[in-house]
């Protein structure tokens, strides 16, 4: 029987973890594509163009935006980013999944457009003074940033009951293998074939 392919999107607190998480989860599962979202901060050490992001210009954002090329776009820290609607529909069709790590701003756009199936996993922290403790060991952040940060993850996490599910990232390996269980789950729902 053949599917259409799921949407599964990864929210979470910066610092919570759920880039590695993304990352380990499409490594792991077969037909399970990484979207690569488009932003216009720039690289952080390491991170690669058209790899971990595809890095543009506010202007070339801006003009994408208002020809409706996102699937959802938002404003975070003063920069934008935003998903291609394109790429992410050719995959679904083709019946390949996709994991899409977004924040909250955009997971709520993609639900109420209603224009894609999608299943929303939300990754906590084991605590917030543990969240404030991995934005200082990560070192890319300023105390005046980590304090914004932690502020407006308290907010993040007040969209929790919007969400399918919920993963607690306390212990990397078991965080990995309770998203690996929702993804093979809902490859299983007789609905989706």
């Amino acid at each position: 029987m053949k599917r259409k392919g799921i949407l599964f999107i990864v929210s979470a607190p910066s610092g919570s973890g759920k880039t590695t998480l993304c990352n380990k989860l499409v490594d792991s599962l077969k037909g399970l594509n990484r979207s690569i979202s488009m932003t216009t901060r720039p690289p952080r050490p390491g991170e690669r163009d058209g790899i971990d992001y595809i890095f543009i210009e506010k202007e070339e954002f801006l003009k994408r935006k208002k020809k409706n090329e996102f699937l959802e776009w938002a404003k975070v820290f003063d920069e934008y980013y935003g998903t291609p609607k394109k790429y992410i529909k050719h995959l679904v069709t083709k019946g390949q999944d996709v994991v899409l790590n977004i924040d909250v701003q955009g997971t709520m756009k993609i639900r109420r457009a209603k224009s894609v199936n999608s299943v929303c996993i939300f990754v906590l922290p084991p605590s917030m003074s543990e969240l404030q403790g991995r934005l200082r060991d990560r070192s890319t952040d300023t105390k005046k940033e980590i304090a914004k940060r932690i502020r407006i993850a308290k907010k993040e996490v007040s969209y929790l009951p919007r969400y399918d599910y919920v993963v607690i990232n306390n212990v990397l390996d078991s965080a990995l293998e309770n998203l690996r269980s929702i993804v093979i789950a809902e490859r299983c729902r007789i609905e989706r074939r």
